[in-house]
């Protein structure tokens, strides 16, 4: 019995030391988690949220500013292929039938069917012939199944490709980015830069509008850091201020609030911009300079961030409807 209890003690002994290695490491990683959470405090919760329209699950083309892939959003309203066709994200399919699908797909893979099952039992739409005659009215057929299908297919085509267009178009169909021609913009306050590539985009973004962007980078942060919702709701569409009030809550929460200043554009490129219905969509790459910082609620000591200001670079979707000007739409991080 001896043998058996010096087992367990050693067992024991083994899972004390295994508890006190696996705290040690939580430890350890606990503030490094609370670093990196409280480096994204800023406006958006250093995630990517919002929605681009039709667009939403399509990356936006890369551009100077952000070269890398923009990240997926995280939190979003729109569901995957809200505002797409369904005949054009379907995956085409090959073969005999093609891309008509459907009804008439069916109609003609019937039709063949009861043809080779009539040949395998002696009947068939040529029922009687025998021999060679029956591998002719075989191929006679086949030869009226074609003919079906690629009548099926150009009416299939003709009634769809306006709409299969349009919904490649939303997709993110089109030409990328091109190089920068413009120079800065808005003078002192960096160079905005944004290319020449919104020539080429179904919408033209002017001078007025590249301002409104780098107007609304500041408003949004100030607005953000004061917790001015009725702010945000000027600013922003509903589904971005329904996160920002989350993010808010949550600091309340914590008796914590986070503090953006000095935020400063350093430069910016047109990703792409694109009109749906009657609502205009632009997506801008952004890099600035900020300080962010987070206080406790009662003392105001930093309890995160740091005094020194960081850069960011961060993808930004607008959205624009009659009548109204630009409201941030989306954020989405750089990779």
């Amino acid at each position: 019995m001896p043998g058996i209890w010096e087992t367990h003690m050693n067992f024991s002994l083994r899972s004390r030391s295994l508890f006190k290695t696996i705290a040690v490491v939580l430890a350890l990683a606990l503030p490094t988690a609370l670093a990196i959470s409280s480096a994204d405090a800023r406006v958006g919760g250093g995630g990517s949220s919002g929605s681009r329209g039709s667009r939403t699950y399509s990356a936006p083309p890369s551009t100077s500013t952000a070269p890398g892939p923009a990240s997926q959003f995280n939190r979003t309203y729109t569901q995957p292929g809200a505002g797409m066709n369904s005949a054009a994200s379907a995956p085409a399919r090959g073969g005999l039938f093609g891309r008509a699908g459907g009804f008439m797909g069916g109609l003609a893979a019937g039709f063949l069917g009861a043809g080779l099952l009539g040949m395998l039992f002696g009947g068939g739409l040529f029922g009687g012939l025998g021999g060679l005659s029956s591998i002719l009215g075989l191929i006679i057929q086949i030869a009226l199944v074609v003919l079906v299908v690629r009548l099926a297919m150009s009416w299939w085509q003709r009634r769809h490709t306006p709409q299969a267009a349009y919904a490649n178009a939303d997709a993110g169909a089109g030409p990328g980015p091109q190089p920068n021609q413009r120079g800065g913009l808005g003078g002192g306050l960096g160079g905005f830069g944004f290319g020449a590539n919104a020539n080429n985009a179904p919408l033209e973004i002017k001078p007025d509008d590249y301002e409104a962007f780098e107007r609304l980078l500041g408003e949004i942060q100030a607005a953000w850091s004061n917790e001015d919702v009725a702010k945000l709701h000027t600013f922003a569409t509903p589904e971005m201020v329904s996160y920002f009030e989350q993010d808010l809550a949550q600091n309340r929460a914590r008796n914590v609030v986070n503090k953006v200043t000095g935020v400063k554009l350093l430069q910016g490129d047109l990703s792409e911009a694109w009109r749906e219905g009657e609502t205009d969509y632009a997506t801008v790459a952004l890099r600035f300079s900020l300080t962010d910082k987070t206080l406790d609620r009662n003392s105001g000591t930093v309890v995160a961030g740091s005094e020194q200001p960081g850069e960011v670079t961060e993808v930004w979707t607008f959205a624009r409807r009659p009548g109204s000007g630009w409201e941030l739409s989306a954020i989405q991080q750089t990779n």
